[in-house]
């Protein structure tokens, strides 16, 4: 007479087989996980790139003769501005008292570096930030009458916490604290109406 042998039952309670169960399984997730990073890092922009700052579209067309747009780039605020043909005439003749006319010793693109400071007369794009100690100058159209800026005034900006009075084209005028005229920044239009501030032209 034969007596059939069992097989031994594994329980939950084999101490040495729930070892290597969970060992192998938190290997095989530490392998998935590191073989994605090279994938997910590639959708990524670069260190360079985060510092730089990229560049940011506008759309233009909603900006009305005289109006402006403010936009954030790089931590700045950077202007859009539509120019009347009044405005762009004020700034293609440059006023006597303007400190740096020819925008010699200012920042800006090569291809800004105009009458008008701008790749087209009727949109100017400058960083909204006085170049004295970073206050945020304020739009002052020709004929406002405010006594900050005098009665021949043609229209441009002031800044309020020095006092510093930059015309249409962002260029100071003298005896005023900004030591340079406004920043534009690299700019171009990818279009007739949408501009991409960040990048020049050739880029």
């Amino acid at each position: 007479m034969t007596t059939d042998t069992l097989p031994r039952a594994t329980t939950p309670a084999d101490p040495e087989r729930r070892f290597w169960v969970i060992t192998a399984s938190a290997a095989g997730g530490v392998g998935a996980v590191a073989a994605s990073v090279p994938f997910v890092a590639s959708f990524l922009p670069s260190e360079r790139a985060r510092a730089l700052g990229a560049a940011v579209a506008v759309e233009t067309s909603d900006i009305p003769p005289g109006g402006m747009k403010t936009i954030e780039w790089r931590g700045k605020p950077v202007w859009i501005v539509r120019r009347t043909p009044e405005m762009v005439a004020a700034v293609e003749t440059p006023h006597p008292d303007l400190a740096d006319p020819q925008s010699a010793r200012s920042l800006q693109p090569e291809y800004a570096r105009n009458a008008t400071r701008s790749v087209k007369p009727e949109l100017f794009v400058a960083v909204g930030i006085c170049t004295h100690l970073g206050c945020s100058p304020t739009a002052v159209p020709a004929g406002s009458g405010n006594p900050s800026v005098g009665a021949d005034w043609a229209g441009g900006y002031f800044c309020p916490c020095h006092g510093s009075t930059f015309d249409g084209a962002g260029r100071v005028f003298r005896n005023k604290p900004a030591p340079t005229n406004l920043e534009i920044p690299p700019h171009h239009f990818a279009g007739d109406t949408r501009l991409l501030i960040g990048e020049d032209p050739q880029a």
